[in-house]
């Protein structure tokens, strides 16, 4: 299909490397624009990104909430400095190095980016703030043991599904001490009022673990209290209210509330903070000063890491692939109908193939056009052979006969009498006139048909044709008549317009029946440019033509009449010699026709001026 096209001649291989070649050019352009801008930003922004160290804030925080030292922070230091690509340093109150990500031994920052110290600063209730107060996953003596989790957690599960039964949805969450809690779907805790109902045994009650660090945190905060002397009406003890999602311990002294609004009730709940501080101290990493940086002053050089050199190449890789995908569908499907072309040319003639059209584009176009030429060489290949059976028939009746009554004159049983001798011309002028046609319209076809043009005048010509036609239709029994406008000139050869019209009367008369007539007619009609055309109508009242042989009446050798008889018309040459002669004087021939009434054969010519005396 494509053997002899050089490779780098074929068009999905330019078209291939044009696509890589243009997605390579845009690749490393925007890598080259990216790497630019990056560095711009990075040189012109050293400040340090608030998401990041918020992040890294509330997950150290996190860490000293629940660790009582930092011996094993080093792990979670590294992989908060590998995930957001900052220097973290954490040093105690002096200065001390606890655990740096940087191993070059670079110096700190000048100042800390913040203090890590849950037990003063909540970095966890509301995310990228500082707030003032305990952080909620400090709870110390608080946390249940496993075992209390596991029996809490089961009760939760029958009461939310005690809940459920009822028409309740909740979902189960667990606090930083361990201990679970019924959501609604508004984020609330779901408390026992909800459904008096649905109420578990071990649910809503405090664990011995819970009591015994309450009971702790009573006794430090009446301790406390004594010696600030605070005047209280009651006993103070601690309360935790069990449904709420944080640790957050109370003072009570009043039978019927805290009255906090008070001096007295402000110190007590001072007192408890404290203790619930001291408390919590032994369980918490002591407090530690965070730096982040890069350790030096310099501004921050662009160097591509590993994970964003992958990230490039990957991206890179797939545009490329993604352009050699995309142009070898668009190539394929524009190199499909070029091949489809190909293989259908390169078939037998005589098979004619036919390239199916699929788009209407250039190839389309082309597509449609192989087709038609297709169709035409189909048809001429039918026309020649049909022409070659007509020219064999028309020919061999004649040499036939020619030839019988020769072979039986010579053996002498028929005597050559003039009866014979007449047949026999007659016979050799039908031959010469059915070569003579072929001369006439080989020479057309080669464009050698001579004319001889002159002026000549329309009303003589129809005289001369019909007189030389007025026997044959009186023969016929056919009425012969001419009508012509005026006195109307052409420019043409007398010789082969009387042939071309006695062709049409000839072929009128034939097949017009006795009693009938044939109307010769000639006119002007107007033509744009022009100074007009000279238009001959030649009429008949005979049988008319099918519409479906009407367009092939000027075809050589067609004839309506398959068996081509000589009785029921001519050789089938007359009409295509018309159209030819009308062609060489620059006219036109045409036909229309309804059959049962009759025939009418058109030749229209540009006029002439009358002949110049001499």
């Amino acid at each position: 299909m494509s053997r002899g096209v050089p490779l780098h001649k074929r068009l999905l291989v330019r078209l291939l490397i044009t696509s890589v070649l243009i997605a390579v050019c845009s690749v490393a352009a925007t890598a080259w624009l990216a790497v630019q801008t990056t560095t711009r930003a990075l040189r012109e922004e050293q400040g340090q990104v608030l998401a990041d160290d918020m992040d890294i804030l509330q997950r150290l925080s996190g860490y000293a909430a629940t660790h009582a030292d930092w011996r094993e922070v080093e792990g979670t230091v590294r992989a908060l400095s590998a995930k957001t690509g900052r220097r973290i340093a954490l040093t105690t109150v002096d200065r001390t190095v606890l655990v740096d990500s940087a191993a070059d031994g670079t110096s700190l920052p000048p100042r800390a980016a913040a203090t890590v110290d849950p037990l003063h600063t909540d970095t966890y209730t509301d995310p990228g703030a500082q707030n003032s107060g305990i952080d909620p996953r400090a709870v110390g003596p608080f946390r249940l043991s496993a075992g209390e989790r596991a029996e809490l957690r089961a009760s939760a599960r029958k009461q939310q599904k005690c809940l459920a039964q009822v028409g309740v949805r909740s979902t189960l969450v667990q606090t930083s001490t361990g201990r679970p809690l019924l959501l609604d779907d508004e984020g609330e805790t779901v408390s026992g009022n909800d459904s008096q109902h649905c109420v578990g045994d071990t649910f809503y009650v405090q664990t011995p673990t819970e009591k015994k660090a309450a009971d702790a945190l009573t006794q430090a905060a009446r301790t406390c209290v004594d010696q600030e002397r605070v005047k209280l009406d009651s006993p103070l003890f601690v309360r935790f209210n069990p449904w709420e999602r944080t640790l957050r311990p109370r003072a009570v002294y009043e039978m019927y509330g805290d009255r906090q609004d008070t001096a007295s009730g402000r110190a007590a709940q001072g007192c408890v903070d404290r203790a619930f501080r001291a408390q919590l101290d032994p369980y918490i990493a002591p407090a530690a000063e965070l730096f982040l940086g890069t350790g030096d002053t310099v501004a921050p050089r662009f160097v591509m890491s590993p994970a964003n050199k992958a990230k490039v190449v990957g991206a890179a890789g797939l545009v490329l692939a993604l352009t050699v995908a995309v142009t070898a569908v668009v190539a394929t499907r524009l190199v499909r109908p070029l091949r489809a072309l190909t293989r259908a040319a390169q078939q037998p003639p005589e098979l004619y193939l036919r390239v199916p059209v699929t788009t209407r584009d250039e190839t389309g176009l082309l597509a449609e056009a192989f087709n038609d030429l297709a169709d035409r060489r189909e048809r001429l290949e039918t026309q020649r052979k049909a022409l070659i059976s007509d020219i064999a028939h028309e020919l061999r009746t004649p040499l036939t006969n020619i030839r019988g009554w020769l072979e039986v004159t010579r053996d002498g049983m028929v005597d050559p009498d003039p009866e014979l001798l007449d047949s026999l011309h007659e016979e050799a002028l039908l031959l010469q006139r059915v070569i003579d046609d072929l001369q006439d319209l080989a020479s057309a076809d080669a464009g050698t048909l001579r004319l001889h043009p002159e002026s000549v005048r329309a009303d003589e010509l129809l005289a001369q044709v019909a007189a030389a036609h007025r026997v044959g239709a009186a023969t016929a029994g056919v009425l012969l008549l001419t009508k012509a406008e005026d006195v109307l000139w052409l420019e043409a050869d007398p010789v082969r317009m009387r042939q071309a019209l006695g062709n049409l009367v000839s072929n009128a008369i034939r097949h017009t029946p006795a009693g009938g007539t044939v109307t010769l007619t000639a006119r002007r009609e107007p033509a744009p440019g022009e100074d007009g055309r000279i238009v001959f109508d030649v009429a008949d009242t005979g049988s008319g033509i099918a519409p479906e042989d009407l367009p092939h009446v000027f075809d050589r050798f067609w004839r309506a009449e398959k068996s081509r008889s000589r009785r029921t018309g001519g050789s089938g040459l007359g009409l295509a010699i018309v159209r030819q002669l009308m062609a060489a004087h620059g006219g036109t021939a045409g036909a229309t026709s309804e059959p049962g009434a009759g025939s009418v054969f058109t030749l229209s010519l540009p006029a002439g001026h009358a002949a110049v005396p001499r």
